[in-house]
C-alpha cells in the first residue's frame, strides 16, 4: 500500500479549497500552486504550503506541466490531485508524475488516453456494443472531415475531444456554417486544453443530460453512486445539477447506472469518474463521454449518499479497497447544486469583472457552500467566472428546491453582476418544478426567465432610497443652517 503524507493540488479556486478540506480531515498535508493573480485567495491561505508559478497567462501557468513537476519536487509531495479542468485529463501528466515516483490521484495514464479523449472513448464504446449518437471523428484531412460530418445531416454538434465544460462546442444547423464552426471549435479547444482535435455528432434536440458517478479500486471493485441530471445549461455549460434525476423510472435508472458500471469495468477504470449520457425523449440513451476526474457537480452526490468522494479518491490512489459494496450505498433525499457565476444573464451571460465589495454566502439547514472567493477580492477575466457552488439538500425534491431558492435569495454580492436571481427564476419556474427539464430549457423559456421591468413607483422608491443614503443629499437637506448651527444647544 502506498504512503501519501503530502498532496499537491494542481488547481485553484473552490475545488482547491474543497480538496484541502478533505486532506486536513485525513491528516494529510496540502500544497497548492498559484499564479500571482491568485496570491490572496482562500486556497493559498488554507494550504500548508503554497508555491507560486508563472506563465504567459494565468491559465497557461496551471497548464504548464514543468511548473507542476518543479513544485512537486520542491515540496517533496507524495501525490498530486488535479481537480477538474487544466491538466486533469491530460494523459501525459500522470505518466510524468509516475517517472518521478509521484502518485496521481486519478486513473492511469492509459485509461485517460482511452476514456478521457472523447474520440477514443466513443470508438471504445462502439467496439463494446454500447450505443452512441451517430458521429464522425477527425482525421488528418480536414476537408474530408467536414464533408463526412455534413453527411450525418443537420443539426450537428462540434465538440472538443480533449475536454469538457462547454469549451469548443458549437451547434451547426446549416451546412454553409460547418467549416467555420469546426475552425472555431479547434481554436477554442487548443486554448482550453492544448489539443485542437474535434469531432462531430448528430445533435439531438432537447434531450436530457444524465450522468453517473462511478468509483473503482485496484482490486476489481466498481460501484456507482447514483445519477445526476445536468440538463439545465447555458452555452453547453451546466448551471444547475441535481440528484437523483427527476422523473426516471426505477427500471430506466437501473439500466443507465448499470451501463455506466459496465463501461468502467470494460475500460479497466480506477478511481473516481463520471459516465455521461444523452437521454432522448423516447427514453433511449446514448453514451456521450466519460470524465476521468472529479466533476464540478460532485457535491450533490455527496449530499445524497454521505460519501466523501475526494477521500475515496485518495484511498484508492493509496491502493486501498473501496470498503463498500453497491449494496452499502444508501441514497437519502434530494440535492440541487447552483453554480454562482459572475455574469449578466440579461446580457447574453457576459462575464462581469470588478471588486467583491460585498460577498455574503447563505447559511441554513441542508445548505453547503463550496467557495473560492472572499469579500474584497477582485474578479478578473483571467479565469472561468464561477465564484462558488450553492448546494441544497432536502428530504425530497420539493424541500431541496425550496431551500435552494431561499439560499439564492440570501446570497448578497455587490461589485459584480451575478446570476443568483436568474437561477432563482429557473428553480421557481413551473416546468422546472415539474421536473420536465432538457438541455433546451433556458432558450425555450427565455421570456419567462427575464425579469419584469420596474414600475414607475418602484423606480421612484429606489431613487428615493439612493438619495437618502447619499451624503451630498442628506448633508444639504438635514444639516442645521448658519447662524443657527453656531448657537449649539443654547435655548431661550
Amino acid at each position: 500500500m502506498e504512503s501519501i503524507k503530502k498532496v499537491l493540488i494542481a488547481n485553484r479556486g473552490e475545488i482547491a479549497c474543497r480538496i484541502i478540506h478533505t486532506l486536513k480531515k485525513m491528516g494529510i498535508k496540502a500544497v497548492v500552486v498559484y499564479h500571482g493573480a491568485d496570491r490572496d485567495t482562500p486556497a493559498v491561505a488554507m494550504a500548508d504550503q503554497a508555491v507560486e508559478i508563472g506563465g504567459s497567462t494565468p491559465v497557461a501557468a496551471y497548464l504548464d506541466m514543468d511548473n507542476i513537476m518543479a513544485a512537486c519536487l520542491q515540496t517533496q509531495a507524495d501525490a498530486v490531485h488535479p481537480g477538474f479542468g487544466f491538466l486533469s485529463e491530460n494523459p501525459e501528466f500522470p505518466r510524468r508524475l509516475a517517472k518521478e515516483g509521484i502518485i496521481f490521484i486519478g486513473p492511469r495514464s492509459g485509461t485517460i488516453r482511452l476514456m478521457g479523449d472523447k474520440v477514443s472513448a466513443r470508438s471504445f464504446c462502439i467496439a463494446k456494443g454500447i450505443p452512441i449518437a451517430p458521429s464522425v471523428t477527425e482525421d488528418e484531412n480536414g476537408k474530408a472531415f467536414v464533408a463526412r460530418a455534413g453527411e450525418l445531416g443537420m443539426p450537428l454538434l462540434i465538440k472538443a475531444a480533449a475536454g469538457g465544460g462547454g469549451k469548443g462546442m458549437h451547434i451547426v444547423r446549416q451546412t454553409a456554417g460547418l467549416e467555420e464552426a469546426v475552425a472555431l471549435a479547434r481554436g477554442e479547444a487548443l486554448r482550453a486544453f492544448g489539443d485542437d482535435t474535434v469531432y462531430a455528432e448528430r445533435y439531438l434536440e432537447n434531450p436530457r443530460h444524465i450522468e453517473v458517478q462511478i468509483l473503482a479500486d485496484h482490486h476489481g471493485n466498481v460501484i456507482h453512486l447514483g445519477e445526476r441530471d445536468c440538463s439545465v445549461q447555458r452555452r453547453f455549460q451546466k448551471i444547475i445539477e441535481e440528484s437523483p434525476a427527476p422523473g426516471l423510472s426505477k427500471q430506466l435508472r437501473d439500466r443507465i447506472c448499470a451501463t455506466a458500471v459496465d463501461i468502467a469495468k470494460k475500460a479497466g477504470y480506477r478511481n473516481a469518474g463520471t459516465v455521461e449520457f444523452i437521454l432522448a425523449p423516447d427514453n433511449a440513451f446514448y453514451f456521450l463521454e466519460m470524465n476521468t476526474r472529479i466533476q464540478v457537480e460532485h457535491p450533490v452526490t455527496e449530499m445524497v449518499t454521505k460519501v466523501d468522494i475526494v477521500e475515496l479518491q485518495v484511498r484508492i490512489a493509496r491502493g486501498e479497497p473501496l470498503g463498500l459494496t453497491q449494496e452499502d450505498v444508501r441514497f437519502n433525499g434530494h440535492a440541487v447544486e447552483m453554480r454562482l457565476y459572475a455574469e449578466d444573464p440579461e446580457n447574453d451571460f457576459l462575464p462581469s469583472t470588478g471588486p467583491l465589495l460585498v460577498y455574503e454566502m447563505p447559511e441554513g439547514e441542508g445548505i453547503r457552500i463550496d467557495n473560492g472567493f472572499e469579500q474584497g477580492m477582485q474578479v478578473t477575466s483571467a479565469f472561468d467566472p464561477m465564484l462558488a457552488k450553492i448546494i441544497a439538500w432536502g428530504k425530497d425534491r420539493n424541500q431541496a428546491v425550496d431551500r435552494a431558492i431561499r439560499a439564492l435569495n440570501d446570497t448578497v454580492v455587490l461589485g459584480v453582476t451575478v446570476n443568483a436571481d436568474f437561477l432563482s427564476r429557473i428553480l421557481s419556474h413551473p416546468v422546472f418544478a415539474a421536473g420536465a427539464v432538457h438541455t433546451g430549457f433556458i432558450p425555450d423559456h427565455g421570456d419567462d426567465l427575464t425579469p419584469a421591468s420596474l414600475t414607475q413607483e418602484q423606480c421612484r422608491l429606489i431613487l428615493g432610497a439612493v438619495a437618502l443614503s447619499a451624503r451630498v443629499f442628506t448633508d444639504n437637506a438635514l444639516d442645521i443652517p448658519q447662524p443657527h448651527a453656531a448657537m449649539g444647544q443654547w435655548r431661550n
